[in-house]
């Protein structure tokens, strides 16, 4: 079984072969990406291998004109030093307790370009620590001036992508294209009728053809199953008051400036079925929520599709209140209705479609760009009868809540970053790790296996288990040289996770209260910390080596490099050693280690 831009592997849509180019080899995963076309044709995107530094304790850089305290301007200025004054076009910027990140994209001509972008991070002492860039060199650069009017190139999209335009404003910008040249595109957004996709489509402004599209879908008390349990055969528990209210002030069911609700809709997310208005779960007893689930009824009868909402949205809003303790706040980009004055954009909470009629076997997350709402979609499952519901599995619903995570994390709020096939591969791959951390229990860690309810099989939806034995899970760097596919090649990534995950916890001991308090000193902890610290840090469209690379950075940033032996050890374990090159294993340490 394949898993795909959500949760399973699904086709993106029917591809003819009208392309006369083979499947990229494992030496294009992290340049290129194959995205089938309903009108038969296929688009190879390509992004350019991204240039990434680190530099452990720092460099100093001066910046002429520069305020005390203005990291934004000196941020600014180092790329400018790197890449040219009068090259940029800042797109973001945001700060957290251990560094400050700053994201541009390059213009040409005044005119941004799409997949030429770049990022710095510096540390609390103003130094830069990291700088990754895809900047561009064309050969030749169409005319500024377009054939086809915005509208001409909305109409051309929804023909080209079976899809309706949905209101965004369209764009006009550049795209690298393989040969080295700058395409002049329309940037428009269409949701695909055939799946319900949320893309990114550039359309050729004097040709009206597709050059390249980004896929934005990676597929009170209350009666829920707690975040640390993973399917209902564990039980369900009553839960009171389980907001986190350092990182949601007003609770989970009010937007602030608004009345309270009694139903599952608040600030950080709206859990639903068929309609946001009418399709909600509202409270059953006097302030909660409390719907039995009937393990012997389909999904779709009272009371499990209350069961299924009102577990979906406290799972979604439990995470947006761990992940914001370690990092992804308001100015991270990340997904509210109200950013409280915080910065970042709002109006973008998590929308959560349970039981949606758009698919089954399956669940996805579609990921815009700040200020627009990330959009959950769980479907039904159909292996038994009764079917099973994915919303009720913990697992599927925080896997798909951390593509969220990863693609506003990396590159700066866009959600563009993460479109190559190496890069997406490893984006399911976060996600399935930040599963993996959720139930793990204690000081021993134990073997992970997704999906394993709503197939009632228990070896799950992935290939092997997640696992510190080779002979349990062999997958390892050297692994995504035969593979093709992203879900594929996201299990290698969260299995060298999971072994790092191993390691940390091994070195520190865990944390019981992870989830509420990001000081301390278990791996548990550790962990969360490095993986959402070196999102940010990462280049847009990063591999196996440079995502390594920011861990190792990040761990500079937080813990002073304390962890460095033990993630070298533990990536190199599974062939990130030092000189791991080209999808070929090496076991190498840094001398010392």
């Amino acid at each position: 079984m394949k898993f795909t831009s959500g949760f399973l592997a699904v086709a993106f849509m029917i591809a003819s072969g009208a392309l006369a180019a083979p499947w990229p080899s494992s030496s294009k995963h992290a340049t290129h990406r194959l995205r089938s076309l309903p009108n038969g044709k296929r688009v190879l995107a390509f992004h350019r291998e991204p240039t990434f530094e680190t530099f452990a304790e720092g460099i100093e850089h001066v910046a002429e004109k520069r305020a005390p305290g203005d990291w934004k301007a000196l941020g600014l200025s180092f790329l400018e030093s790197r890449l040219g004054a009068g090259s940029l076009h800042q797109t973001s910027s945001f700060t957290n307790d251990v560094a400050s990140h700053v994201f541009v994209q390059q213009s040409v001509k005044g005119i941004p370009v799409v997949n030429a972008v770049a990022n710095v991070a510096l540390n609390k002492g103003e130094k830069v620590v990291s700088f990754g860039h895809t900047f561009v060199t064309p050969k030749t650069i169409s005319s500024t001036t377009p054939k086809l009017t915005a509208a001409e190139a909305i109409a051309r999209a929804e023909e080209q992508l079976s899809g309706t335009h949905d209101g965004t404003p369209t764009k006009i910008e550049f795209v690298f294209t393989e040969n080295d040249h700058l395409a002049l595109v329309h940037t428009v957004q269409v949701e695909s009728n055939d799946n319900g996709h949320l893309l990114e489509s550039f359309i050729d402004a004097a040709t009206g053809e597709v050059v390249q599209v980004h896929d934005f879908t990676n597929s009170i008390t209350y009666r829920v199953l707690p975040i640390r349990k993973q399917a209902p055969t564990e039980g369900f528990e009553v839960l009171t008051d389980p907001a986190d209210l350092t990182a949601s002030p007003n609770g989970w069911q009010q937007v602030p400036g608004s009345t309270a609700t009694t139903t599952t809709s608040g600030n950080n997310a709206i859990a639903f079925k068929t309609s946001q208005t009418t399709g909600l779960s509202s409270e059953n007893v006097s302030n909660g929520f409390q719907f039995v689930w009937n393990s012997t009824a389909q999904p779709t009868v009272s009371p499990n599709i209350d069961v299924a909402r009102v577990n979906a949205f406290y799972i979604v809003n439990t995470i947006h209140d761990i992940t914001y303790r370690y990092g992804f706040t308001e100015s991270a980009f990340n997904f509210q209705q109200n950013n409280n004055g915080k910065g970042g954009a709002a109006n973008d909470r998590v929308t959560i479609s349970v039981q949606d009629s758009a698919g089954t076997d399956n669940a996805d997350f579609t990921t815009p760009a700040d200020g627009q709402s990330g959009r959950m979609r769980m479907f039904l499952w159909d292996f038994t009868n009764p079917r099973r519901d994915g919303a009720i599995e913990n697992d599927i619903v925080a896997h798909e809540n951390t593509h969220g995570l990863s693609n506003r994390l990396t590159g700066g709020g866009t959600g563009r970053c993460l479109q190559t096939t190496e890069a997406g591969g490893m984006g399911e791959g976060w996600s399935d790790a930040f599963a993996d951390w959720t139930e793990q229990a204690g000081p021993t860690i134990r073997d992970f296996t997704m999906g394993a309810f709503v197939i009632s099989d228990s070896a799950g939806i992935r290939s092997h288990p997640y696992s510190t034995s080779t002979t349990t899970n062999p997958l390892n760097y050297g692994s995504i040289k035969t593979l093709n596919e992203v879900h594929d090649i996201g299990e290698a990534w969260a299995n060298i996770l999971h072994n790092v995950h191993a390691a940390l916890i091994t070195a520190h001991g865990f944390s019981t209260d992870a989830f509420t308090n990001p000081n301390g000193t278990g791996g548990n902890v550790v962990f969360l910390h490095l993986l959402i610290d070196a999102l940010a840090l990462q280049p847009c469209n990063p591999t196996f080596l440079t995502a390594r690379d920011a861990w190792i950075q990040a761990d500079v940033n937080r813990f002073a490099g304390a962890n460095k032996c033990t993630l070298w050890k533990a990536f190199a374990s599974r062939g990130l050693g030092v000189n791991a090159a080209n999808h070929t294993n090496n076991a190498a340490v840094p001398a010392g280690c």
